[in-house]
């Protein structure tokens, strides 16, 4: 049923927005078949937690482990304890060991495919942080998930960039550690427009090209313990050229928020598969495109998608670290939890005029399952930023 809600412009004029349809989109049980599709997934503060919202929120177990069930019902697998969870922005090394020991045990219970983020964020970067500690640190996490018998996503280092003199500094600590994983892991290469403390990651601030070379010899003296890499550069034809020159082995999951469809459908000389923050908003769309896509359905796999990329890049406009405060908006509109609070305090990185563009993407993608519970849910956090 159509809902007219009256939604804020910058400025602070007002206009009323009638919603559309839910597109209830159609998902078979069926596994996908054509590409491996992970969704970062986010977690959920507990409100009522009489905690420092700041520096020491507490997650809400219920909520947050409920999410991955509901991915998981989707057929995407999840990629757990990364940015998308606030991690190293919220969340610290001591819950994300609990978030992932909990995630692991719970994917079993349902057959469902995890990978888990470890990397450097209990190392605080400093001018006495060593190569040596940058090692010790990673080990440290590997070895935590590998012995909860997960699949290791191998972040990037704050304290790395730090400390590393350049490119043959990073050769050395990924050799060294990917030398020791049990199985084959996934890199992640994550651009500073998601963490500004990762400039110059490689050994290279101003030369993608020149950083992409040496992550390619990374790989290259490593490919039997490397299942793939995600980058997360928002630049699809430095995603496509690198793509070209992966081992066969090897693959590459984009994390292109901004030009995923594309990226995921591919060209004549291969494809992308997906480790992706906004599949966390979009789920159902994205299952429904993948199915699609396995059919080589391809105008049903751009007609659902298509829609998405608005809701996406709106997502993640900069500042893109504040994307968090969207996917988790979302999450909140479509009753997947009860409240809009977040670790650290992260509801306030966005402003309500942004919520409410979000709000009418979201209704023209098809991606509110209920429309008029996210006008009622809409409607409080007006009345909190004092629209009524």
């Amino acid at each position: 049923m159509a809902k007219t809600i009256r939604l804020p412009r910058a400025g602070g004029a007002l206009y009323d927005y009638t919603t559309g349809k839910s597109a209830g989109f159609d998902v078979p049980a069926s596994p996908f078949t054509g590409r491996v599709a992970f969704s970062a997934a986010h977690v959920v503060c507990d409100p009522f937690a009489d905690a420092d919202p700041l520096n020491n929120a507490q997650i809400d177990w219920n909520a947050t482990i409920g999410y991955r069930h509901h991915l998981w019902s989707l057929g995407l697998a999840v990629a757990e304890a990364m940015d998308t969870a606030q991690r190293g922005m919220g969340l610290d090394w001591l819950r994300a060991k609990e978030l992932i020991r909990r995630s692991i045990a719970e994917a079993r219970t349902v057959g469902g495919r995890i990978a888990c983020g470890a990397g450097t964020d209990h190392l605080a970067p400093g001018p006495k942080v060593t190569l040596e500690d940058v090692e010790a640190a990673y080990e440290e996490q590997v070895g935590f998930v590998e012995g909860e018998g997960g699949q290791v996503i191998l972040m990037a280092s704050r304290a790395l960039a730090a400390c590393a003199s350049g490119p043959d500094d990073y050769e050395r600590v990924y050799g060294r550690i990917l030398r020791q994983v049990k199985q084959p892991v996934i890199l992640h290469w994550l651009g500073d427009m998601f963490d500004p403390a990762l400039a110059g990651y490689w050994g290279y601030r101003d030369d993608l090209d020149a950083a992409m070379d040496v992550c390619l010899r990374v790989i290259r003296a490593n490919a039997d313990k490397v299942d793939g890499i995600k980058i997360s550069l928002l630049d699809a034809e430095k995603e496509i050229r690198m793509r070209r020159m992966l081992p066969e082995s090897v693959k590459m999951y984009t994390g292109d928020d901004f030009n995923y469809p594309e990226l995921i459908r591919g060209d004549d000389q291969g494809y992308s598969h997906a480790l992706l923050g906004i599949f966390d908003a979009i789920a159902p769309a994205a299952a429904a495109a993948l199915h699609a896509l396995d059919r080589g359905d391809l105008d049903r796999y751009e007609a659902i998608m298509a829609p998405t990329v608005p809701l996406s890049r709106h997502i993640f406009q900069k500042p893109t670290y504040a994307y968090k405060t969207g996917i988790v908006f979302m999450a909140y509109l479509n009753g997947r939890q009860n409240h809009f609070r977040m670790i650290g305090g992260a509801e306030g990185a966005r402003s309500i005029v942004h919520l409410a563009d979000l709000f009418v993407l979201a209704d023209q993608a098809g991606l509110l399952a209920d429309p008029e519970m996210a006008v009622d849910r809409m409607n409080a956090a007006l009345a909190l930023a004092g629209i009524r």
